[in-house]
């Protein structure tokens, strides 16, 4: 599995911004062994951090690298700071642009990806959960698939409320104001409220990406994960969603991404072999 840390000029961030890139093109073919299509564009995963975390996480925190391999799966992962992958124009950063318009098109461009929606995924924990869910919703027409894990979906009734959470410091009022705009009762009512996107959308009779979600029974965000999935089920949103031992972790998030791949319609990848794997059946 190649793996790729790329700097770019993000015109959407105006800085240069870091992404890893793993995609499957160094597999060795023994003889005998079925190879992959001359040509064939690879399935794309954009998968987002969490919290406090950056583009390295994913490959450090879980064995996304040898189960993308084993799927021929091209995974984006972005470093997306603490924004909540939102535009925020009086500070200059338009993350949610940047994730679903500006790296779909540099990645395509740059590596043999396919430009189909079916092919074309989204995923996240956490606040890369909630921005997976967002971005997802709101660029419909890029994401044939969303995956959440242990979604941050802090965006409800209880925002604005001036309390502290001890679980997630990041959501002292301030600090919200400045991710969200200066009027939280106002957010809760716009279109960074997912539930407001699941109500256009189903208005618009567009047809919505697949959906995948899963939370930890131990973790602190079960109550709005739980609350998310009984909406779209309210609205008639067909998805997925489970939950299984664990917290916010990343022994979870390491159990349940694999979970996530095998719910995404991916093919079973070509039998080379790279690195790490070379006597493997």
């Amino acid at each position: 599995m190649a793996v790729f840390q790329i700097d770019f000029m993000a015109e959407t961030l105006g800085r240069t911004v870091p992404i890893i890139v793993i995609l499957p093109t160094d597999k060795v073919y023994f003889p005998g062994v079925p190879r992959r299509e001359e040509g064939k564009p690879y399935k794309t995963l954009y998968l987002l951090h969490g919290v406090i975390g950056d583009c390295t996480d994913w490959l450090y925190g879980t064995r996304i690298r040898r189960w993308a391999e084993e799927r021929d799966l091209c995974v984006v992962m972005p470093s997306g700071d603490n924004a909540m992958y939102l535009d925020q124009p009086w500070a200059g950063n338009l993350y949610s642009e940047f994730i679903g318009r500006e790296l779909v098109e540099f990645t395509r461009k740059t590596f043999p990806l396919s430009r189909k929606k079916e092919d074309t995924f989204i995923g996240g924990l956490s606040m890369g959960g909630y921005g997976a869910i967002y971005n997802g919703l709101k660029y419909h027409e890029t994401f044939g698939a969303i995956v959440g894990l242990s979604s941050a979906l802090v965006i409800d009734e209880d925002m604005p409320v001036q309390v502290p959470d001890p679980h997630f410091p990041l959501e002292y009022n301030e600090v919200k104001k400045s991710l969200y705009g200066p009027d939280l009762e106002a957010v809760v009512h716009s279109d960074k409220n997912p539930k407001v996107l699941v109500e256009r959308l189903a208005e618009e009779k567009i047809d919505f990406p697949k959906i995948y979600l899963c939370c930890g029974e131990d973790d602190f965000l079960k109550v709005k994960n739980d609350s998310f999935s009984a909406y779209l089920q309210e609205k008639g949103v067909e998805h997925t969603y489970v939950t299984g031992p664990g917290s916010h972790e990343w022994d979870f998030w390491d159990t349940y991404i694999k979970k996530a791949l095998d719910w995404l319609p991916l093919e079973e990848g070509a039998g080379g072999r790279t690195s790490g794997n070379i006597g493997r059946d």
